[in-house]
């Protein structure tokens, strides 16, 4: 694992024309502080994104966040890696950094809205030349917009309801 903490106010960001980045929201029937807790758990994170097969090594951060390691499964491949948080503003953001094969940035910003919470999850990822990449933008694209959809429709089922 890499000794590097992340920069206070590290922030990521997505490029809307990057066929590599996704964003999609849903509302989640709990309160902000709830599902922050439940996307505080690097646990969690395995059992609500599809592809992630395993999470280990889960370290604490100064800033409150979390660094571990990770194993994806895409297209039948396991990809090792590391993720390091760093944002952690309770129960407002979550950021994280993708590093090893698969790199890239995820944030999640989650909103007080009637009904629940507002859960926004923006993506961008740079996957290695492969195969993968080879098969093009816009396959790419869908791929990451389904698996983020996912994901956000399983944190909002295990809080009943979501939009």
């Amino acid at each position: 694992m890499s000794d590097e903490e992340p920069e206070p106010g590290d922030e990521p960001s997505v490029a809307g024309a990057d066929p590599f980045a996704a964003s999609d929201a849903v509302v989640v029937a709990a309160d902000p502080e709830s599902v922050f807790a439940f996307l505080d758990d690097p646990a969690n994170h395995a059992a609500i994104t599809p592809g992630l097969t395993d999470v280990r090594d889960v370290e604490p951060l100064a800033n409150g966040g979390k660094r571990l390691s990770y194993t994806y499964r895409m297209a039948g491949i396991g990809i090792d890696g590391e993720i390091v948080q760093t944002v952690h503003e309770p129960p407002e953001r979550h950021a994280f950094e993708l590093r090893g094969r698969l790199t890239g940035t995820i944030d999640l910003r989650l909103d007080p809205v009637d009904g629940g919470t507002k859960l926004t999850y923006a993506a961008t990822y740079d996957l290695p030349e492969n195969a993968l990449t080879r098969v093009g933008a816009p396959v790419i694209r869908r791929f990451n917009e389904r698996q983020l959809r996912a994901a956000l429709e399983n944190v909002a089922a295990e809080f009943g309801a979501g939009e």
